[in-house]
């Protein structure tokens, strides 16, 4: 399915609203130094880098394990464990964006709500622990797609579910991954809490969501020819 406007669509009003879980709904970086390192010091491994760090916030656990672990001997031993741990322990070093739960109650009535999310197995736990589960219409994480961000795939699904064109959609999201992403489905991007994304669009708080969505509303309509 094409996700391109024709020439002749004129409709620009925002109808879908897409988060990504690290970074925008959550201050997750020390769940997953901790959830890494956790890993790394079953195989008497050490701590990940700074480097590391960076890599596995943005990246699937899928990626992240070989990433951290390469090198080693225990790459594919680590895939087993990491998919058999109970994730919940670590839940409780994410810290759930001030303002997020007023937003989603806002933006509730209006639009379709989305998560769209380089997560795997984890991202339902972490939703339910935080009474998140009931604002999302759907949720899309690494293991519902074959082509996990910065391909488009997730956001094409999405797209789908709620039958939209990507000029009605927008991705909320932190990392030059999920801008690619973005870009590559042809939605509106709001850079959250990353002033050195090179977007247009930049939020710095949630309650700054809300005033670029309205901005997203007043730009010309974009066109796009059908391929």
């Amino acid at each position: 399915m094409s996700h391109q406007l024709s020439s002749i669509d004129h409709r620009r009003n925002i109808s879908a609203v897409i988060f990504d879980c690290d970074g925008v709904m959550f201050d997750s970086r020390q769940a997953n130094i901790n959830f890494y390192n956790h890993l790394l010091a079953r195989y008497d491994l050490p701590p990940m880098s700074e480097e590391q760090m960076d890599y596995v916030h943005m990246n699937t656990a899928e990626k992240s394990v070989r990433y951290v672990f390469e090198g080693t001997p225990f790459t594919e031993e680590a895939q087993t464990y990491r998919l058999q741990m109970d994730y919940t322990p670590f839940i409780k070093d994410m810290v759930i964006e001030p303002g997020l739960k007023e937003l989603l109650e806002h933006l509730r009535p209006r639009v379709g709500l989305a998560v769209a999310t380089n997560r795997s197995n984890t991202i339902g736990d972490v939703l339910d622990q935080n009474s998140l589960s009931g604002f999302f219409d759907i949720v899309i994480s690494s293991l519902d797609v074959e082509n996990p961000k910065p391909h488009p795939e997730s956001i094409h699904k999405i797209l789908d579910f709620f039958n939209l064109n990507p000029n009605q959609a927008v991705y909320i999201g932190d990392s030059p991954i999920d801008l690619e992403t973005a870009e590559a489905a042809g939605v509106h991007f709001i850079a959250y809490g990353n002033g050195k994304l090179r977007a247009p669009l930049k939020a710095a708080s949630m309650a700054d969501v809300e005033k670029v969505l309205a901005e997203i509303e007043l730009q010309p309509t974009r066109r796009h020819k059908e391929k």
